[in-house]
């Protein structure tokens, strides 16, 4: 199973990163590699989180290759989750580089936000030279970010959830744009019958995961967005 099966979009590897032509730089726009992206964001944070290792590395390209999206995942024990790294970029204006940090479930690779993107800037001349300062700062945050949500994980396993309020849930994240009309039905599939019998429990994290699930044939330039407003979503229904 991957993560990275956004609706036009495939699946590549470091190699085929670097293989995209980069294009031209000009007196407002500098270009930032795909694959040099991705290399400094892998070293940086293994350096960074020692007690952390990493276990993976995916990547998603679409147009052509013009926009990526990939995640590192490290893991840190015998935990059922591992920190993640989110990052995306473009070669055609189309997004700002840009970081999010949180959580993988390692069952089912799906992907759990919480907080911002950190935009690391738009491809402005002066954009390498922020580069490494604001991913440092995003890095730093990633423990956090990190323990937070297994903190989450854990509340919201405690809070049981009938198929009434499951439906009610789903209009309502349908209604704030977070999922598509084609992800209601994989929502409502994954859960009334879970792909994964740890879902299989009737509370708030296996809709959680649901969700996640569905929210992997998101394009590049909306999935960092779309999982960290399903994370937000949800734990203000925990805090309400």
């Amino acid at each position: 199973m991957t993560l990275l099966l956004h609706s036009g979009g495939e699946t590549a590897s470091m190699e085929e990163l670097a293989a995209i032509p980069l294009p031209k730089e000009t007196h407002s726009y500098k270009p930032v590699s795909h694959q040099a992206l991705a290399s400094m964001l892998g070293a940086m944070a293994s350096d960074l989180l020692p007690e952390f290792e990493l276990v993976n590395t995916q990547f998603g390209l679409a147009r052509d290759g013009q926009q990526m999206f990939g995640v590192h995942t490290f893991k840190n024990g015998s935990s059922a989750m591992g920190l993640s790294i989110g990052f995306r970029n473009s070669y055609n204006k189309s997004l700002s580089v840009g970081i999010a940090v949180g959580g993988q479930v390692f069952v089912c690779d799906n992907l759990c936000l919480q907080g911002d993107v950190t935009v690391l800037k738009k491809h402005t001349l002066n954009v390498v030279a922020s580069l490494e300062s604001l991913a440092l700062s995003a890095i730093y945050k990633s423990r956090s970010a990190f323990n937070q949500i297994q903190e989450d994980a854990e509340v919201m396993k405690g809070i049981p959830l009938s198929d009434e309020d499951a439906y009610r849930t789903i209009g309502l994240i349908y209604g704030h744009g977070i999922i598509t009309p084609r992800q209601i039905p994989v929502v409502k599939k994954e859960w009334l019958e879970p792909s994964h019998d740890v879902f299989e429990n009737r509370n708030l994290w296996s809709f959680y995961n649901a969700v996640t699930e569905a929210l992997k044939s998101s394009p590049p330039q909306s999935i960092m967005e779309r999982h960290l407003a399903i994370h937000k979503q949800l734990t203000n229904h925990v805090a309400a």
